[in-house]
């Protein structure tokens, strides 16, 4: 019996079951909607600094009520999914995405910066339940060795969302030359589609039959029935939730990730406006283009996972986006913008790769441990103000803040990642 399992152990593990396709779909699809949300508060922040006149610093705060919804959301999240299961918990954060597009309407109306915060703090309420379902969703769609390589999968769709979310907004919102470039109007129209779509997917995902999902990080049962103690650690009972470093390091990995994503992105346009003397539309498409750099890079993260340790690739990685902010501050011209640009390529892995060495092992705690890990997200709430309060006097030298962050994810991956 034994011999068996270490045979067995030697076979591929396949990237997931034909059982688990039609879920796998829909629910990789989610990745790609909260991709599109996420990336269009970035392009409503500048659209506010024009409307409504706000400040850099104060536009921040669009980042703020976005992310800071996951630490709100984070624990009851959990505590849903645990209790009515992954597919109602997917349904419970699309219901509330849809709700808080809708919200855009009368906040449009009343021209209230304060009610736009409010309504994408709801519907941020919605990304977080989706991330806290999501993860451990598409990572118990099929073997444990395989789930890095199906989140990362998932979360290259997440990439295309991001693509085409400032894609949109630059076209429909800050489209120069067009009726309602200089007022509300388009945000309301655009959020009140976005919103059907959303209600849409749900009530089709809600007659979609979701066979038994395995718990992808517990702990092998049958190979761990033939571990023997050996010493007086070995006859303790099993580690709580906070006594696994590794958890709590990807937690703090999170935290520093989502800091330097919501920075970079919430000042990206003023940096071509300032730096490079675009328009906000054209900045918005660069934008767009640096999410392609995401996307390509998650799906060659994809691959490169195969033969480098996921671990390994995400220190690489971090070092590479401490380069890059290095070169992103001296504004010295196409060099400094083609490392913004490049910034998405070595960020595109930490997300996905954080969450899933954070997951690694917990067994039945991997539902809550899954919840901690998207109240880490809290981090783009408090880093876009911080950077924004550098941005008002120059965008180029707030660059230098995210290398903090990228020290941190690199300490993780080439050390605090290790399941102990």
């Amino acid at each position: 019996m034994q011999a068996t399992t270490s045979a067995g152990s030697l076979k591929p593990a396949a990237f997931t079951e034909k059982k688990y396709l039609v879920t796998l779909v829909f629910v990789t699809s989610l990745f790609m909607l909260w991709g599109i949300a996420i990336t269009m508060g970035d392009v409503l922040n500048r659209h506010f600094q024009n409307v409504l006149h706000v400040s850099k610093a104060q536009s921040g705060l669009v980042q703020f009520s976005i992310f800071g919804a996951y630490a709100v959301m984070g624990i009851p999240a959990g505590l849903f999914m645990k209790r009515f299961g992954y597919k109602n918990g997917v349904l419970l954060g699309l219901g509330l995405y849809a709700i808080g597009a809708f919200l855009f309407v009368p906040a449009a109306n009343a021209e209230s910066f304060g009610f736009f915060r409010i309504a994408l703090f709801i519907l941020a309420c919605g990304l977080a339940t989706l991330e806290a379902v999501a993860h451990p969703f598409v990572a118990g769609l099929g073997d444990q060795r395989t789930s890095d390589q199906r989140i990362n999968f998932a979360q290259s769709f997440n990439g295309v969302g991001a693509v085409v979310g400032p894609l949109i907004g630059g076209y429909f919102i800050l489209r120069g030359g067009q009726e309602h470039s200089n007022d509300l109007e388009s945000v309301k129209t655009l959020y009140v589609v976005i919103g059907s779509v959303i209600l849409s997917i749900a009530i089709a995902f809600s007659f979609v039959k979701v066979p038994p999902v395995q718990d992808a990080h517990a702990i092998d049962a049958e190979a761990d029935s033939y571990a023997v103690p050996t010493t007086p650690a070995d006859l303790q009972q099993p580690k709580g939730l906070f006594q696994r470093s590794h958890f709590i390091w990807a937690v703090i990995a999170q935290l520093f990730n989502t800091a330097a994503q919501g920075g970079t992105w919430a000042f990206f346009i003023n940096y071509g406006v300032e730096k490079m003397g675009f328009d906000a539309e054209k900045a918005a498409y660069y934008f767009a283009l640096s999410m392609v750099m995401m996307m390509i890079g998650r799906f060659a993260g994809t691959y490169l996972m195969r033969f480098i340790a996921p671990n390994k690739l995400l220190a690489g990685f971090a070092l590479g986006n401490i380069i890059m902010c290095l070169i992103i501050a001296q504004s010295a011209g196409w060099v400094s913008f083609g490392a913004l640009l490049m910034l998405n390529f070595f960020f595109s892995i930490m997300f996905p790769t954080i969450f899933s060495l954070g997951l690694k092992d917990m067994g039945d705690k991997t539902q809550q441990a899954s919840s901690f890990i998207v109240m880490g997200v809290v981090g783009g709430a408090l880093f876009p103000p911080i950077m924004g309060q550098i941005a008002d006097k120059d965008v180029a030298s707030a660059y230098y803040l995210p290398i903090i962050c990228y020290a941190v994810i690199f300490l993780f991956g080439a050390r605090f990642y290790k399941v102990k």
